[in-house]
Formats: C-alpha cells, sequence, structure tokens
C-alpha cells in the first residue's frame, strides 16, 4: 500500500508547478515544520501527495494574507485539530488585522511626509539647493565647499 502511495505522489518540482510555490519556499516550509515530512522513494527521492497539495495551498493563502510564519503554524494546529474552539484562531485574525492597520497608518503618515518634501521641489537646481536633500539630511556642508 505503501508503494501506491509513492506511485501516486509527486517530486517536489511537480508539487511546486501545482502550487506556484518556489522549490526554495517549499523546503523552507519543511524546514521549519509547517510542511509534513514527505515519504520518500526506494531511491530515496522526497514524495508529496494530496496532504501537502492541501497544506500549502494553506500556507500559501495565509502568506498572501500576510499572516507571519507563527501565525500560520499555530493556524495549522487549529486546522489539525478540528474539535477545538476557534478563538485562538479568532485571536490570532484579529491580532494580525490591527498590525495589518497599524501599517497602514504608518504608509498614510509616510505618505503624507513624501508628499510634503516633493512639494518642496520642483526640481532645476543643483543638489546643495535641492530642498529634497536638505529635508532627508543636514547637507550645510556642501554649501560650505560650493565655489
Amino acid at each position: 500500500m505503501a508503494e501506491k502511495n509513492i506511485a501516486r505522489a509527486m517530486p517536489i518540482g511537480s508539487l511546486s508547478d501545482r502550487t506556484g510555490v518556489k522549490v526554495e519556499t517549499i523546503r523552507y516550509y519543511e524546514q521549519v515544520g509547517l510542511l509534513p515530512q514527505p515519504e520518500r522513494s526506494e531511491g530515496n527521492q522526497r514524495r508529496f501527495g494530496r496532504v501537502h497539495v492541501e497544506r500549502l495551498a494553506f500556507i500559501k493563502h495565509a502568506r498572501d494574507l500576510g499572516f507571519p510564519v507563527d501565525g500560520i503554524r499555530a493556524l495549522l494546529r487549529l486546522s489539525d485539530n478540528p474539535g477545538r474552539a476557534c478563538d485562538e484562531a479568532h485571536a490570532i485574525s484579529v491580532a494580525h488585522l490591527d498590525d495589518v492597520r497599524h501599517k497602514i497608518a504608518r504608509l498614510r503618515s509616510l505618505e503624507k511626509e513624501l508628499e510634503r518634501i516633493a512639494a518642496t521641489c520642483s526640481g532645476g537646481v543643483t543638489a546643495c539647493d535641492c530642498k529634497i536633500i536638505e529635508a532627508l539630511a543636514d547637507h550645510g556642508q556642501c554649501r560650505n565647499h560650493a565655489h
């Protein structure tokens, strides 16, 4: 029966093609324990099956949503124990949502600051007189070296 499973299993390249996840990333997920160790063929090649495809799809979707590896690990643990309450999954998703909102707020602040800096300069001057460069660092020494 084990030989039958291996015959239907696929090498890592096929798993990569099927899921759209790079081979290096699949290996990383194996190393950090997100993907279970695959069976091995008689030639000692790793063979991945349906379980790996499904789990990798879960991981890929969670990564696309920006969940960190530790959060995904916890969500996978919950997924592996369907009888458990989803309170932990809810807490993980709410914490991640808070992080995303914080990043968005920082990006909006960054956008405003960049708009302000960009508005101070219309180009056409030397770097020593550029208000953008001046706003980013103290370039007073540039003026001291002017001819």
